[in-house]
């Protein structure tokens, strides 16, 4: 079932703010929230994610109906590849070396904004062209 295509975009920009503030203040606690957030939208898809569900309860019915839809594997592989790069950073917050933290943060701030500004997915151009060289390859 597809997805209304402005759930993702909320949730990148919560994303951005989330992640700009872990880059302000170092903070690994917030770092370790949105790397939950990640996981819980790989897992089970974005509609599931804590910003998903916000989007649905809390801002989808204030809007009007939705006239643009998605898949829901692209964004749901995008948040995979936020969780690393979010992993990635919590261990550089935590355990070092701190540039580490501060990289991989500021690259899935980067993605995210692009996101949420833009509605330009990174991750989910990256799903689509492993599926394209995968579905070459078979």
């Amino acid at each position: 079932m597809d997805i209304d295509v402005r759930g993702p975009r909320f949730g990148a920009a919560v994303t951005t703010v989330a992640l700009a503030v872990v880059l302000i203040t170092g903070s690994p606690w917030l770092l370790a929230w949105q790397t939950l957030a990640f996981a819980l939208g790989a897992a089970g898809g974005v509609t599931r994610s804590p910003y998903g569900w916000l989007f649905r309860k809390a801002v989808r019915p204030r809007l009007g109906p939705p006239k643009d839809f998605e898949a829901p594997e692209p964004p749901q592989f995008a948040q995979a590849v936020g969780l690393a790069f979010a992993v990635v950073g919590l261990i550089g917050y935590t355990a070092g070396p701190q540039w580490l933290g501060l990289a991989a943060t500021g690259c899935a701030l980067a993605a995210a904004f692009l996101n949420s500004a833009f509605g330009y997915c990174l991750g989910c151009e990256l799903y689509l062209a492993v599926r394209r060289v995968t579905v070459r390859a078979e």
